[in-house]
């Protein structure tokens, strides 16, 4: 009889299991029907701009001429009152919201924007099941950074390590990127990434997933370039910054002494008036990270940190790899919804079905709620790291819309644009574009760094902040290039040279360098650039760089160079200017450039030569000579 009894339990309960997971199916057959429903119905829906009772209606920003047509006005009447208002435009310039807006209430019109939902543009425009009741708490997303060796790793080591409820100490089987743990007060996600420029990276594309930056400063070290650029990286993104000292257990550290250098980059410890929390503590021995993790969970409840937990789940790749036995794999952070296995994703130009979920000790999961990071197996592709995911309901749609996204990523690349150029500032000024010139400064020296800020916070352009994102001694580094990209903003240099590594970086993300030995030269530059008179009729054409790797002392000829041409082509007569850790030590002309013993026109890339610099003997192993030209602006 008990024998009997327990069958019949054993055979109750695996049919309220197979209830549940045949519930569980419908809910996301149904899911997916209402999914695939919802999305061909936004695709499909088409919006025409122009006047509806009164009121304009558009989607996207219009020229002079077509405005008008869509309002029924004369395209001179426009042009007249930007005229009357000291602005100067044409039938074919295009009009920001702001404009339209004002000639809409000009004109006694209302105006409402609505948005078309493209494949293109669907991950930024599709909403989906977006009921504020929906809306719930959702752990906070961090990412480590700070200078190398300050203890970023042993951080995220230890971190990892204290989660109250993981039995399995030690037990991580695989790195996916991101893990999180559990803590008194919740959930918490930390990104385990290299750190500052991986986040920006993903800034530069749209994506902005951290929100608390952890800063690491070791207190017997102090600030140190990486920790510079860490607080640029973090400001720019406008995240929340939490500054944990590292090493106070160190027989010479000096936590006061950190805190006061900090200051200097805006980062002020609340007891001294400022809005950043300070932890102090050691990683290696696990002093104050109850209190890191305490501070991070203050910080979170301060922000209230929401998110949609029904629904399709969204979200963003943060890595990707292709395994050879399991084929693409993409490590991803759901943003919004709920992500199932036997889901149907997108993600950038790549799609397939969910075939498996793994956290970061290799255990399959079935449900990932948001804020939650997880291995996913089934695309058919690895995703771009940045890349927005979203679930649709069925294959044909989930096909369609990643080759659009294919299409437009390759358009983007092959049409890419200025991120910021001085050519344009004029345009982008008068038609209200416009509201902050981003530059990065770098020089030879501190007093130089504070001079040209000083004198570039000085410049008053009407309705335009200048605003510095960096101001640093030292050379371009591809660090600046990667922050310019993602803010918008320009490099200025004074006296410093990009490599020919960073100047490459620079020319594939299009972002403008200016190089000055005057500092006036710069304020005249942007002032003039402002007014529509930047003019410039000759360029700076870079021939070749050519590294010094021997010294040979002539009695008559003075200093020889010997030389290995590293890129372009080094001439005989050229101007030329010595480059020592990025910075400019002397301008001048090459005075004799030779082969062996004969004297020679010009030495190519991969090619040895003998250089002299005329009056210039003090040139040391490891210099770069530049070679360059004005060439005229056509």
């Amino acid at each position: 009889m008990a024998q009997q009894n327990k069958k019949n339990n054993i055979n109750n309960k695996k049919n309220v299991g197979g209830q549940k997971n045949n519930n569980n199916k419908n809910v996301q057959k149904q899911q997916k029907k209402h999914i695939n429903a919802h999305i061909k119905k936004s695709l499909n829906e088409t919006i025409e701009t122009g006047l509806v009772n009164g009121i304009f209606v558009y989607t996207s920003e219009l020229s002079i001429k077509d405005f008008a047509q869509k309002i029924n006005k004369n395209a001179k009447d426009i042009i007249k009152h930007f005229f009357n208002n000291g602005i100067m435009l044409t039938l074919n310039n295009i009009l920001s919201e702001e404009q339209m807006g004002e000639l809409c209430l000009e004109f006694g019109y209302d105006f409402q924007k609505e948005v078309s939902v493209t494949k293109e543009n669907i991950f930024d425009t599709l909403m989906l099941n977006e009921d504020d009741s929906n809306w719930e708490k959702r752990p906070p997303v961090v990412t480590i950074v700070g200078h190398v060796d300050h203890g970023k790793t042993t951080l995220l080591d230890a971190l990892r390590d204290s989660n109250v409820i993981d039995t399995e100490h030690g037990g991580i089987t695989q790195h996916i990127g991101a893990y999180q743990i559990e803590s008194k007060g919740g959930k918490i996600t930390f990104l385990d990434t290299p750190g500052h420029e991986a986040f920006t990276e993903m800034r530069a594309r749209g994506t902005n997933i951290t929100d608390i930056v952890v800063l690491v400063v070791a207190a017997d070290d102090g600030v140190k370039p990486q920790t510079e650029e860490s607080i640029d990286h973090a400001k720019a993104a406008n995240t929340n910054i939490i500054t944990f000292i590292n090493k106070t257990d160190k027989p010479h550290a000096k936590t006061e002494n950190v805190k006061s250098e900090l200051m200097n980059f805006g980062i002020v410890a609340e007891e001294y008036g400022g809005d950043i929390p300070f932890v102090e503590g050691s990683a290696k021995t696990k002093i104050g990270l109850d209190k890191l993790i305490e501070t991070i969970n203050i910080v979170a409840e301060i922000n209230e940190y929401k998110a949609n937990h029904k629904g399709a789940a969204r979200g963003v790749v943060i890595e990707s790899h292709l395994d050879k036995r399991r084929g693409p794999i993409a490590t991803i952070l759901v943003q919004h919804g709920v992500l199932r296995k036997k889901d149907l994703m997108v993600a950038g130009g790549t799609y397939g079905v969910v075939k498996e979920l793994e956290n970061e000790h290799g255990h399959r999961l079935t449900e990932i709620y948001p804020s939650q990071p997880v291995v996913v197996m089934g695309l058919n592709e690895t995703p771009m790291p940045g890349d927005k995911f979203l679930i649709v309901g069925d294959e044909k749609t989930a096909r369609e819309i990643a080759k659009a996204q294919k299409l437009k990523i390759q358009n983007l690349l092959n049409n890419k644009k200025s991120s910021f150029s001085l050519e344009n500032i004029k345009e982008q000024i008068d038609a209200g574009e416009l509201k902050s010139i981003n530059i990065i400064l770098k020089a030879d020296a501190q007093g130089s760094v504070e001079a040209t800020r000083n004198s570039l916070l000085k410049i008053n352009i009407e309705g335009v902040k200048i605003n510095i994102l960096r101001a640093t001694v030292g050379a371009i580094s591809l660090s600046d290039i990667t922050l310019a990209q993602a803010s918008n903003g320009i490099i200025y240099g004074f006296n410093v040279r990009p490599t020919g590594e960073v100047r490459k970086k620079a020319d594939e993300e299009k972002v403008d360098i200016r190089l000055h030995t005057i500092i006036y030269k710069i304020l005249e530059e942007i002032e003039d650039a402002a007014t529509g008179m930047l003019d410039p009729i000759f360029e700076e054409v870079i021939t070749g760089q050519a590294e010094v790797r021997a010294i040979f002392k002539h009695s008559q000829v003075g200093t020889i160079a010997g030389c290995y041409v590293i890129n372009g082509s080094i001439y005989r007569g050229s101007s030329v200017r010595i480059i020592r850790d990025g910075i400019v030590v002397y301008s001048g002309e090459i005075s004799s450039l030779k082969h062996i013993k004969d004297e020679i026109k010009e030495a190519k890339e991969g090619h040895e030569c003998g250089v002299t610099i005329k009056n210039f003997n003090d040139i040391k192993e490891g210099d770069i000579i530049e070679g360059y030209k004005n060439q005229e602006v056509k």
